[in-house]
């Protein structure tokens, strides 16, 4: 199925297969979702570079945090601008603070991890109507 509509940015993304980032840029891309991964270190996911800068020019509905609340700072304003519908924050990214900023600015949050969230075919509903 295509959810070309649905591009995901993927925050946190490694060229690591042991890592959950990695995982879930695969499953998104084999549902059939766009996907763009960004990391600090530039490589391939499947067909997929990692993008060690902010992709310019492109509209995101999801965003997919693989990123370690210290370091989320470094995002907030360029979330803020690109203003995605929905942000999944992935066990272990939670950051209150984060979230209430996001949720302030009208993009819906969620805490949930995104291979469970596609596996159980909730990635296209979870936290949609949680603002």
């Amino acid at each position: 199925m295509e959810h070309a509509e649905w591009t995901t940015l993927v925050i946190g993304a490694s060229p690591n297969p042991a890592r959950y980032s990695y995982l879930a840029v695969l499953r998104l891309q084999e549902q059939g979702y766009q996907v763009i991964a960004l990391g600090q270190h530039e490589g391939r996911i499947g067909n997929i570079n990692i993008q060690t800068s902010w992709p310019e020019h492109v509209a995101v509905h999801t965003v997919s945090l693989y990123l370690h609340p210290r370091h989320q700072h470094l995002y907030q304003d360029k979330l803020l601008q690109l203003h995605p519908v929905r942000v999944i924050f992935n066990p272990g990214t939670e950051n209150q603070e984060l979230e209430t900023i996001l949720r302030q600015a009208g993009i819906s949050v969620i805490e949930a991890c995104t291979l469970v969230l596609l596996s159980t075919h909730q990635f296209e509903t979870a936290g949609l109507n949680h603002r």
